[in-house]
């Protein structure tokens, strides 16, 4: 029942919050310089001709108009249509956003491998060659754009070694995508036992995943660094080890879970932020995820798409607020007794 309340309460406090992005979304997407009516009538069509298509579009209506029928139609679950790809906005949103997940997740998989006994290690010992090494992972995924990133090691990599397959999107042209269940295909390939798929869409996942991973590492090494040193200065921590309880004990039962809470709360960060930056990785490593598809949107004054990308995006934030909450009570019990 506590669970329930939470996931309710939460929901709630967050409408208000999506209405201001719908709002913002509209208000944006009406301000940025181009004119969808032009854009697809072409350079040669006459003015009559954008007219016309400016009616059809609904264009010609006042902001007042087209944010009423934008509204209503969110209440009916439609997003638009897309005038790049003819399809419905919800329908593209929901084929790409998988792809989109999959490189985030894994890419913020990678970086917890390493920044977590990364940051724990340097808090042990500092001023160690551990600790000095984790500043200089730090600073260079905080300092190196991602575009940058992902060429070097695409040029390393691929071009170079030859260890990685072209950066041509999620599977090579000789493999077909597997079944969809969840339209991730590392899921989707391990459900169904295809591990030659398996291991296929892991090696076309490895660079992109590894670029947003540097990124990442950084703010997590020093977030975890820190409050393990808060966590191994405290009162209850000198006391556990006084009592004769074992350094390893003290260390990853008491000191690392009181230390996870502040790791999480950066954890929503990262995650959200890697999801924003994962359309330059998308452009550079030819992915078809949600980010792209939205860059595209914009290059083509298409304001559908925008408008669903934004409102998706604010709702795996709700989302992923709801969920660190949740894991908030797993790691403290104190949390779940509170609220």
């Amino acid at each position: 029942m506590q669970v329930l309340r939470l996931v309710r309460g939460r929901l709630l406090a967050a409408l208000p919050g999506i209405v201001g992005v719908v709002l913002v979304a509209f208000a944006l997407n009406r301000v940025l310089p181009g004119d969808p009516a032009a854009y697809f009538a072409g350079p040669s069509a006459t003015r009559e001709a954008v007219e016309e298509i400016r009616v059809q579009l609904g264009l010609d209506r006042s902001i007042a108009e087209q944010l009423g029928l934008y509204v209503r139609d969110l209440a009916r679950g439609d997003l638009g249509r897309s005038l790049t790809t003819g399809q419905p906005v919800l329908a593209d949103l929901l084929a790409r956003l998988p792809a989109s997940l999959e490189l985030t997740l894994f890419g913020l998989a990678l970086a917890l491998a390493v920044a977590l006994p990364l940051g724990i290690a340097a808090a042990l010992k500092p001023g160690s060659w551990t600790d000095h090494a984790g500043r200089v992972l730090s600073t260079l995924g905080a300092a190196l754009p991602l575009f940058f990133t992902g060429l070097l090691f695409v040029y390393v990599f691929y071009y170079l070694l030859g260890w990685a397959p072209a950066p041509l999107g999620r599977l090579d042209s000789l493999w077909s995508p597997p079944a969809t269940i969840t339209g991730m295909y590392l899921m989707d390939a391990a459900l169904a036992g295809n591990w030659s798929l398996l291991g296929a869409s892991a090696r076309q996942l490895a660079l992109p995943a590894l670029t947003l991973a540097i990124v990442a590492i950084a703010p997590l090494t020093r977030m975890t660094r820190a409050s393990m040193l808060a966590v191994l200065s405290s009162d209850f921590v000198r006391t556990a080890r006084a009592s004769g309880l074992s350094f390893r004990t003290v260390v990853w039962v008491y000191a690392l879970r009181n230390a996870l809470l502040p790791v999480l709360t950066s954890l929503g960060m990262v995650f959200s932020f890697l999801l924003g930056a994962g359309v330059v990785v998308e452009k550079v490593f030819a992915w078809p995820g949600v980010g792209s598809y939205a860059l595209e949107a914009v290059i083509a004054a298409d304001y559908a798409p925008v408008q669903g990308f934004v409102l998706l995006m604010a709702m795996v934030f709700v989302l992923l607020n709801l969920a660190i909450d949740l894991a908030y009570g797993l790691v403290d019990p104190r949390i779940r007794i509170e609220a």
